[in-house]
Order: C-alpha cells, then structure tokens, then sequence
C-alpha cells in the first residue's frame, strides 16, 4: 500500500471506527460531518486517493460502500487461499476462528467483487440458483446489499443464504425452490443484519 498523507490516515481511522462500532462503514456525508468539508465530492475525492492507494475499495451504487483492504479479525491475510466458513457459533463473527473448516487454494481476484470467503452451502434452498449443498460460495463482505441480490444474512444467531428484497421496514429473504418458502423480517422489530454478497460458486464434487 502506498503510504498516506495525515489527513488520508484519519479518514481511513474513522472508516475503522465504523465499522468496529457500527458494523458498517459510513457515507460521504459523515465523512464530511466528521471532517468538516464542505461538499460530499471533498470525501469523494480522498475516498478515490485511498483506494487508489490500496487501503479501500469502493464498491458501485451502495451509499456505504467502502470496504478497508485489511486483515479480517480472526482469519491470517498472509495465508494463501480463501477462508472456508463452515456452520457459525451462534452470536461469533462469521469470519472467527471457530467458525473457519479450512483455507481453500483459489485467487481471491477470480470474483468480482472479490471474495473475502468462501461459505459452505447447506441445504438445497438455492438449488434453482445453480447453488447446490455442499457447495462453496465465494462471498465478499458487505453489510448492504441491492434487491435481487444473493446475501449471507444473519437471523438472529441463524445464518442463511437467499435473494434479498426490501420493501420499506420489511425484507424478505427468497429461496429458489419452490418447496422453501420465503423469510419475512421486520426491521424495526427483528435483527437482521446481511454479513456478505455471493459473488460466485464453487462446485466441490460432481452433482
């Protein structure tokens, strides 16, 4: 990464702070709350400089989407090959320690977005999605999604994966079969929280 000028280096703290107290991170509008400029395109254009950079990439059309190229808490960067998150401890972060099977050898690069882990697919739910049980999908971090989408979302202490949809207060996680019926949330009542975006599937064993 190349180094940072001072002001860089605080916008790119405040990202942190975010998203360790959030969980997310925050919009040009906060960054200029934060900062005290007085136009959103002044953190456009140091959001822009840091990924440019290597610290962050920003992802297109989410009002967040800043994600920090940094070392995941509980998974080694250094480590070759993509994280295989198996079943989740209940309340744990995805990415814990106890939750990752294995490191499986693939070029995070491959995906676009590209993947943070990769998430071992139980259940056939997804099956008209081409997304199989046993599968692996790639998935990149994220805590927004558009509708239409595939997310990893998070119930509660369940975790699943569907095609996200949100009306209003209300999202609704949909399956592609047809012997699964959809999850309806209430926002303002339930906790729901989406922990990633699939943005591939591997294909462990011959179907």
């Amino acid at each position: 990464m190349e180094p940072l000028t001072k002001r860089q280096a605080e916008i790119l703290a405040l990202i942190r702070k975010f998203q360790a107290e959030s969980g997310r991170p925050p919009t040009r509008a906060e960054i200029c709350e934060a900062f005290g400029f007085s136009s959103p395109n002044a953190a456009e254009e140091h959001l822009r400089t840091l990924a440019r950079k290597g610290a962050i990439e920003m992802i297109p059309g989410l009002s967040r989407g800043i994600r920090v190229l940094k070392t995941q808490r509980g998974v080694d960067a250094a480590e070759p090959g993509l994280p295989v998150v198996g079943r989740v401890a209940a309340g744990s972060p995805i990415l814990a320690e106890e939750n990752v099977e294995e490191r499986y050898q693939v070029d995070a690069r491959l995906f676009s977005p590209r993947a943070d882990y990769l998430l071992r697919v139980r259940g056939h739910s997804m099956r008209d999605a081409g997304i199989l049980n046993g599968d692996l999908l790639a998935v990149h971090r994220a805590a927004e999604a558009a509708s239409g989408q595939i997310v990893v979302a998070r119930l509660d202490n369940d975790v699943t994966v569907k095609r996200f949809q949100r009306r209003g207060h209300t999202v609704r996680l949909l399956p592609e079969n047809p012997d699964f019926e959809p999850i309806e949330v209430d926002l303002r009542n339930e906790p729901f929280a989406i922990e990633g975006i699939g943005v591939g599937v591997i294909r462990t064993k011959p179907r």
